[in-house]
């Protein structure tokens, strides 16, 4: 595990300073060449293979501080292009699915592609930017099939599922906004099947470039969860059970059948996307959930420190990115190398995922073991990892060194506390994590 962090004096926890390191990509690139120098990564490999870059690209800009903490910095991205380029690849795809309602056209700025059509034109190396989803939500109207299935591996884990302990013969499984009887087709007792875009498979080589960010249904999203983007059907992405605990669910605590009834509601709503009676339906959900005054912990979105599916899903989109077969098979030994590279300059806290402020975090992290990179992330956060069961999990297939390196410096694990940022938790998490 390497980390650089890029404090000094001047930038210490200052947002604005640190923002500043964004507009520099010579800047990015030295750093990252300096970590790759730290772990002795060898890019010589890349020459006349081809490379996947996966950012973290969940949705366009909304608020302004979005451009800071929401998203992969599109510089950041650049950097770690230009020094793949110079390894002379055959081809560089850069790819993610974000959620459905993301306007694509809005998600990166004009300059990101200029840059891009530049290198390919100095290079002569194809440069490709792919949006991984098959489905698109805008303004009421669902966007079908907008990525041939042919694009893809059905990808079916069966019994080595980390769904598949918590799955009963009832359709509990629920994504927010997601049809109930669409996921139910896709995992139940001994099957629990993924919609893998077929580039994964296809590359020599895979980049992976989280942003550390707070998440309100894992507690944090790093490179872990980075790698759920390479699923391009969300209707394949078991996010929660539908119910509280007193129900045999995990969407919230305890038990109450006012709550239990807006979910019913928003059910009837999500089988009706893009039909008459979506809108009514989805009022009535509403306006029940809001009826009972309650805590952060309870969220129709499951949002909360006990929610037990997310990092299960989470988990079995790493065992198919490392180990997975374009066949649909698991194998013993790992099918393809993954190098992640963090953004962790400024990140994002509180409302994760999708509604994060910015994190002074000033570092940059490089690891080939993405249960190590979140252990990392987690006390340079402030919490404790072992509250995190995607980390817990994780570390047991991917199990962390003795040490970090930082800034060339090796240091026990329990040092990265001195080097940690008070971050918000999200909202579910506060008592938890706190």
């Amino acid at each position: 595990m390497f980390i650089k962090s890029i404090y000094n004096s001047n930038n210490k926890e200052n947002i604005n300073r640190l923002s500043e390191v964004y507009e520099d990509i010579d800047k990015l690139i030295l750093y990252i060449k300096q970590l790759q120098n730290d772990s002795k990564l060898d890019l010589s490999h890349f020459y006349g293979n081809r490379i996947l870059i996966k950012p973290n690209w969940v949705r366009h800009n909304i608020k302004e501080i979005d451009s800071l903490c929401l998203t992969t910095h599109p510089n950041f991205i650049l950097a770690v292009l230009d020094i793949i380029l110079d390894n002379k690849p055959r081809e560089v795809i850069i790819a993610d699915a974000p959620i459905q309602g993301c306007i694509w056209d809005k998600l990166l700025p004009t300059e990101f592609y200029e840059h891009i059509n530049n290198k390919e034109r100095e290079t002569g190396i194809p440069i490709k930017v792919l949006d991984l989803r098959r489905k698109e939500f805008h303004e009421q109207e669902l966007v079908d099939n907008k990525r041939d299935i042919s694009n893809y591996v059905l990808f079916d884990l069966k019994e080595n599922s980390y769904l598949e302990s918590i799955t009963s013969a009832k359709n509990k499984f629920r994504v927010t906004d997601y049809n109930p009887n669409r996921l139910a087709e896709s995992h139940s007792k001994g099957k629990h099947q993924y919609c893998i875009a077929k580039e994964v498979f296809e590359a020599d080589y895979i980049i992976a470039l989280p942003k550390a960010k707070t998440h309100q249904k894992t507690g944090i999203t790093n490179a872990l969860k980075l790698l759920v983007g390479f699923n391009g059907d969300k209707d394949f992405l078991p996010h929660h059970r539908v119910g509280g605990t007193g129900f045999g669910g995990d969407c919230y605590p305890g038990k109450n059948y006012i709550l239990r009834l807006s979910e019913y509601f928003l059910d009837q709503a999500n089988k009706r996307i893009g039909k008459s009676g979506y809108k009514e339906y989805k009022l009535l959900s509403k306006l029940l959930w809001k009826s009972i005054k309650k805590g952060d912990e309870y969220s129709l979105a499951a949002a909360w420190f006990g929610n037990d599916t997310t990092w299960r899903m989470a988990m079995d989109l790493n065992l198919i990115a490392k180990y997975g077969t374009i066949n649909g098979t698991l194998e013993y030994k790992p099918q393809r190398s993954i190098t992640y590279i963090c953004d962790g300059i400024i990140g994002g806290q509180g409302d994760g995922p999708l509604n994060p402020e910015p994190l002074p975090l000033g570092v940059i992290m490089l690891s080939d073991n993405p249960a190590e990179m979140d252990y990392a992330l987690a006390l340079l956060m402030g919490f404790k990892p072992e509250k995190l069961p995607l980390i817990t999990n994780a570390l047991e297939i991917f199990p962390k060194n003795d040490t970090v390196i930082i800034n060339e410096k090796e240091y026990s694990w329990k040092t990265l506390k001195d080097f940690s940022v008070k971050t918000i938790p999200p909202p579910g998490w506060r008592k938890y994590l706190s």
